[in-house]
């Protein structure tokens, strides 16, 4: 009997870097982030995949990213980390670490990332905390990457 993959399941076996490492709904996800994350529609939560500890003996020494989360078939790359002032070079590091993986390392997950609005998402772990008048906060706008206390699909 043949099972239907989604997308990112089908572009993570042609990812060396991460093969194996796909996960259904969010079990790649960490226990403690999953009351961060709302979904209006569990059955569109296809998978998720823990990049962070798939690439650790790849990357031992980056700024890697998280995870790449699937929903209604599009992939989102999801940054779970504290949100202060001091965090967000760390984090601006990160999101051009994934974005440079994606375009060298994994170009099947990158042909499935979400394509409507942004796909790329800082979840703090905490409060946020950065001073809208700084230097940092002007950094992540322009980044696109402000963080948020929840990631709501659907």
């Amino acid at each position: 009997m043949k099972t239907n993959k989604s997308p990112l399941e089908v572009a993570v076996e042609q990812t060396v870097d991460v093969a194996g490492h796909f996960n259904r709904g969010l079990q790649a996800v960490k226990g403690e982030y999953h009351s961060k994350i709302s979904v209006t529609d569990a059955r569109r939560l296809t998978g998720s995949v823990d990049i962070d500890d798939a690439t650790r003996m790849l990357f031992p020494d980056s700024n890697r990213w998280d995870y790449a989360i699937e929903y209604d078939d599009e992939t989102y790359f999801v940054e779970f980390h504290p949100a202060s002032t001091s965090n967000v070079a760390e984090v601006l590091d990160k999101i051009l670490w994934i974005k440079r993986w994606l375009k060298t390392r994994a170009p099947k997950i990158q042909e499935v990332k979400a394509r409507n609005g942004n796909a790329f998402y800082w979840i703090a772990t905490g409060r946020v905390s950065i001073l809208k008048g700084s230097r940092q906060y002007r950094q992540a706008a322009t980044a696109g990457l402000l963080p948020q206390k929840r990631l709501v699909f659907g």
